[in-house]
């Protein structure tokens, strides 16, 4: 692994003003050695099919993507997540039974095999702000977008 350190991955994603059916969007930070890398956030859909759990994934897919963009595949990987379901079902504790996200959760499963040492992370919400902070602001630009004439 040479000399890197650690790549800490902080995702998070939501639905609103409903779930499912609302606007799904997503945010994530990297961090090397507590160090701000950079930061990304945007939008997974509108309306049918979308969910919380979409979203959540879809942070996931597309810190994945990024990582796999700048080469940092054989690099030791931790994602952060608040969401349950994500990090149980991607660290192989639990199922996907399928539901609105399955596609999005073998896009993951797919993206994350192409990293040997990738490991998920349960935190508190409260410890996952900054991500939830990124998948609000996508909500709040997306809204004003989408509201103007």
């Amino acid at each position: 692994m040479g000399d890197y350190l650690i790549i800490t991955v902080y995702v998070d994603g939501l639905c609103e003003p409903v779930n499912p059916g609302g606007v799904a969007t997503w945010g994530f930070c990297v961090y090397e050695d507590g160090r701000r890398l950079f930061q990304k956030w945007g939008v997974a859909g509108e309306g049918e099919g979308m969910s919380n759990n979409l979203a959540e994934y879809s942070a996931l897919c597309e810190a994945l993507k990024e990582l796999l963009k700048l080469g940092w595949q054989n690099r030791q990987i931790t994602v952060r997540s608040d969401s349950k379901p994500l990090v149980n079902q991607m660290s192989g504790k639990w199922e996907c039974r399928g539901g609105f996200y399955a596609e999005k959760y073998r896009e993951a499963v797919n993206l994350a095999s192409k990293f040997p040492s990738v490991f998920f992370e349960w935190i508190p919400r409260e410890q996952n702000e900054e991500a939830d902070m990124l998948s609000h602001k996508a909500y709040v630009e997306y809204c004003g977008k989408s509201y103007k004439a």
